[in-house]
């Protein structure tokens, strides 16, 4: 799987040139589920409820696996897909894009249409502020007490601090690890601890 990947800093629009008379509206935004998708979708659709067509796709998870797409009333494959063709060639993800088109009375045919609905989706990512994200991974560490300082010391040399602690028989620590650091330091906490850390994932305690 991804270590990390590319998304949108913030939403973002942008109308390019009316293309025979058609004005085709650009929005793209950040989306980590489909929820999230479907609500900004539903939220430029209800702001252009008086255009014909809000063409959509979204890109989502680090490794941009999960894609959907809508012609919403185009011909088949002239709109949703060349969407998502752009979200795929600009490597990025966690993010939805809709097109609003306001029919100008003059049928583009479906390559204009694909060059229209792609072009717009193109132009909108070329302008928009984008960011790197690195995966996390969740991590539960156990410790005897007399390991606090050592633990302690990993995470400090890798500037990680526990989302929460707990103190019982011994201490229970959870927190996020990026993933291309994972190995690394359970490698460094088993070392230091002489082997006396327990190292799972909060699912596999479930």
């Amino acid at each position: 799987m991804a270590d990390r990947y590319r998304t949108l800093a913030a939403e973002h629009a942008y109308e390019p040139p009316p293309i025979k008379n058609s004005r085709f509206l650009a929005f793209v935004a950040p989306a980590e589920s489909e929820e999230e998708a479907r609500a900004f979708i539903e939220r430029v659709r209800s702001r252009h409820d008086d255009a014909r067509h809000v063409c959509w796709a979204w890109r989502l998870g680090p490794d941009g696996k999960r894609t959907r797409s809508s012609d919403d009333g185009e011909p088949s494959g002239s709109a949703g897909r060349p969407i998502l063709a752009q979200l795929e060639g600009h490597a990025v993800t966690a993010v939805v894009a809709a097109v609003v088109r306001y029919f100008g009375g003059i049928k583009l045919g479906v390559g204009g249409l694909m060059r229209a609905y792609g072009g717009a989706t193109g132009q909108c990512l070329d302008r928009a502020p984008l960011r790197e994200v690195v995966v996390t991974e969740p991590l539960v560490i156990e410790h005897p007490y007399d390991c606090s300082g050592a633990v302690q010391a990993v995470l400090a040399a890798e500037g990680l601090s526990p989302s929460s602690r707990e103190y019982g028989d011994a201490v229970r620590l959870e927190l996020s690890v990026p993933r291309p650091d994972l190995e690394r330091l359970r490698r460094a906490l088993i070392d230091r601890s002489g082997g006396r850390v327990i190292l799972a994932s909060p699912e596999l305690e479930q």
